[in-house]
């Protein structure tokens, strides 16, 4: 591993801790309606909205009226982003002249950045006008990673014995007091790098070979921005933050990768603040960052080691292949590994390049789906597996298992476990009716263990709401528009409906004073049966499927039967 490497990682590491006491009692005392230094700059705005919309922030929901409010205000972004792309080539801001998105594609892209999934069936500079990157789309990468946050912030609300709250207020205090200052901020340190940010046409240049080359413009780094900090990860070009024009210096590639974790482990802290147990909150983030540690240590290791095959003739180094050669192996892997964790899905190189352990390690956190996770939902991720984990615990000693005071009983257990098994059905039924029919074998570009491979990640991506690809599958058939359309529509609620229900559940119930035989949901011994029941949980489930897609492509690349 070489110093750039090292510091590279620490660096990314470094900024991460010290932006979790700060950011996280901010955003706690934004939530729990006490003073901010933003307060004069936003306040004044915000009350006229409110107004407007006849809003009263302090006006609490009902756990059923908070997810009514939730599902119809999403439902409406997504039929509105389709209409618009539908008629995108009679709206304004599109110089290059785009026609109207096809139908299956209007649906899924809708569906896709309506889910905070961004899952790309197209390429963005040949598809989609100034107005659908910037007026349409950028819109949802606001919208829809602050509705996870209200999710969370309402779910720690219900823990904190406190109700859970108004969606709409959360919705526009996630936007003005947590995601707008940031993009802004994030904005102007990318365009510093380099980064465009114009309204400017597409620009036709003269290459030193004598040929003219198209080069896509528009106000990318605002776009890169939102994209990072909300967990989005869908590119404003078809490369992502593959392509210079996203993300052109080493330095950008940091500020990126930073980006897409500061809010996500912060939303730990603030329910530390909020519950008054900032210890169970060090212990969550202490769980995430060991996972977070060794996927990055799983995903560089044969990055860096390179093709077996190679290295049997004799050509030596790493796995170059699909790869940046300005981030290097260790900014890619620190860059990917981010991505994954936080379910952002941008992409700083190919993962279908990628050797078989990583991209095992890349499918390992989208089955996971818990590696501090997404923004807002990550969190409530966690504290799904932290009830099923409790509830373990108390079948081994025999005990009424319990979290933060209040008993986990029959209908909490089946909640918690509502949320964890969608997952892997979805993954699981997809992929599965994928290789089953005709329509799904249609996108293979790579038969054998890598085009099973490929359909897998696909479905894991959509379910996640991660968004990444491995781009060999060709997605843009309308079977895969259509199926991973749904996937990211049920993956996106799945946990949200039952982890609230069961928030409200809690709240309803009287809190039990602590004993001495209480199992304590915080330290080192409870962080340590957090990791592994996640870790055997998820391997249970998912070892029969790695091991005909990423296992079984090893073993053949060992013996030099697949490239």
């Amino acid at each position: 591993m070489s110093v750039s490497t090292m510091a590279t990682w620490a660096v990314a590491l470094m900024c991460f801790a010290l932006t979790i006491k700060p950011l996280g009692t901010y955003m706690a005392r934004v939530f729990t309606f006490q003073p901010t230094f933003l307060d004069p700059v936003f306040k004044p705005v915000e009350s006229r909205l409110f107004q407007w919309l006849r809003i009263d922030p302090r006006q609490s929901m009902t756990a059923r009226q908070y997810l009514q409010a939730l599902i119809v205000t999403n439902a409406l972004w997504i039929v509105l982003s389709y209409v618009f792309l539908r008629i995108q080539g009679i709206l304004p801001w599109n110089p290059e002249h785009f026609g109207a998105v096809n139908p299956a594609l209007a649906y899924n892209t809708a569906t896709s950045f309506g889910t905070n999934t961004n899952w790309q069936a197209y390429a963005g500079e040949s598809t989609m006008s100034t107005f659908s990157q910037f007026g349409n789309l950028s819109f949802l990468q606001f919208v829809t990673p602050a509705v996870g946050g209200t999710i969370a912030i309402a779910f720690a609300r219900s823990l904190s014995g406190k109700p859970l709250g108004n969606f709409f207020a959360d919705l526009v205090w996630m936007c003005t007091r947590i995601l707008l200052p940031l993009a802004m901020v994030v904005t102007l340190l990318l365009v510093t790098q380099g980064v465009p940010e114009t309204m400017a046409p597409y620009l036709t240049v003269h290459t030193i070979t004598g040929h003219t080359q198209v080069v896509p413009r528009g106000p990318i780094a605002s776009w890169e921005a939102i994209e990072h900090l909300g967990t989005n990860g869908g590119g404003y070009t078809n490369a992502n933050s593959a392509n210079p024009l996203e993300n052109p210096t080493p330095i950008s590639n940091l500020i990126e990768t930073v980006s897409m974790g500061v809010v996500s482990i912060a939303f730990y802290y603030a329910l530390g603040i909020m519950t008054g147990r900032k210890k169970l909150a060090w212990t969550l983030i202490g769980v995430s960052g060991v996972l977070f540690v060794g996927m990055l240590v799983l995903v560089y290791l044969p990055m860096d080691a390179g093709n077996p095959i190679l290295q049997a003739l004799g050509i030596h180094g790493p796995n170059w292949v699909g790869q940046e050669l300005r981030f290097g192996t260790g900014g890619t892997a620190l860059f990917e590994t981010s991505s994954m964790a936080f379910t952002t899905g941008s992409i700083a190189s190919a993962h279908d390049s990628a050797l078989p352990f990583t991209g095992l390690a890349y499918l390992a956190a989208m089955f996971l789906n818990m590696i501090f996770g997404g923004f807002g939902v990550g969190l409530v991720n966690m504290l799904m597996l932290v009830i099923i984990t409790v509830f373990l615990m108390g079948l081994m000693v025999g005990r009424t298992p319990e979290f933060l005071g209040k008993k986990i009983e029959a209908k909490e257990v089946s909640l918690a476990a509502i949320a964890f098994l969608l997952h892997p059905m979805l993954i699981l039924a997809g992929t599965a009716i994928a290789v089953a029919t005709p329509a799904g074998m249609q996108g293979i570009g790579n038969p054998g263990p890598h085009g099973f491979t490929e359909i897998l990640y696909a479905f894991a991506s959509g379910a996640a709401n991660n968004g990444s690809a491995m781009a060999g599958l060709n997605a843009a058939l309308p079977f895969y528009e259509i199926v991973i359309g749904l996937t990211m529509l049920i993956g996106r609620f799945a946990s949200m409906v039952p982890m609230l229900l069961l928030g409200e559940s809690l709240l309803a119930k009287r809190s039990v004073p602590q004993t001495a035989g209480t199992m304590r949901t915080e330290g080192l011994l409870f962080g340590t049966v957090l990791v592994g029941s996640a870790l055997v949980l998820n391997a249970l489930t998912f070892f029969p499927v790695v091991s005909l897609g990423p296992l079984a492509e090893h073993w053949l690349l060992l013996a030099h039967q697949v490239f």
